[in-house]
């Protein structure tokens, strides 16, 4: 007989670097637009960012471990966190709202290599760290993009940059479907 290992984790990368309790989210879905009604965050006081999107990556799954082969079923979701997602409405623009989307964008991309890499993976009886880190590299590399989008389109006051990564990141979502 095999042995059933069912381990499930729901953690997000909250944009202010930490892991929040989740309260209200929103799916990733193609058909769905955010407005900014969805973002209904509190601003920080000394906040500078005219907008933050509190957007994420969750998993879970279940392994099969049958002689040492292990047969993984998971569940990769990208999210919006509303109650952690703010904007300054004296400053914020339909441009900057199309910014924020792409950051939640972004996350969906990045839950997509994660489905990817996942599925590509032949995991050993350590599976539960296995997981972890693919999860801990994944996370990592989606913050560096963030980084690196909001870097070059000048959060988003850049327009030249910004259809750049509009295009950039609508061709690699069709590529990660």
């Amino acid at each position: 007989m095999g042995k059933i290992i069912a381990i499930g984790c729901f953690l997000i990368l909250a944009f202010t670097g930490v892991a929040q309790e989740i309260e209200e989210s929103i799916p990733w879905d193609k058909e769905y637009k955010l407005s900014w009604s969805d973002f209904r965050g509190k601003i920080p006081p000394a906040a500078v960012p005219a907008a933050t999107t509190a957007s994420g990556i969750s998993y879970s799954y279940t392994a099969n471990l049958l002689h040492h082969e292990v047969n993984l079923d998971f569940e990769v979701n990208a999210y919006f966190y509303p109650n952690e997602s703010w904007y300054k409405p004296q400053v914020c623009t339909e441009n900057t709202l199309a910014h924020e989307q792409l950051h939640f964008d972004i996350s969906e991309l990045f839950a997509r290599k994660m489905r990817d890499r996942l599925r590509r993976t032949s995991f050993s009886d350590n599976v539960k760290q296995e997981v972890r880190e693919i999860y801990q590299e994944i996370l990592q590399e989606l913050q560096d993009f963030q980084d690196q989008y909001d870097w070059e389109t000048n959060f988003s006051r850049n327009l030249e940059k910004q259809q750049e990564w509009n295009q950039k990141i609508a061709e690699a979502m069709k590529v990660q479907s």
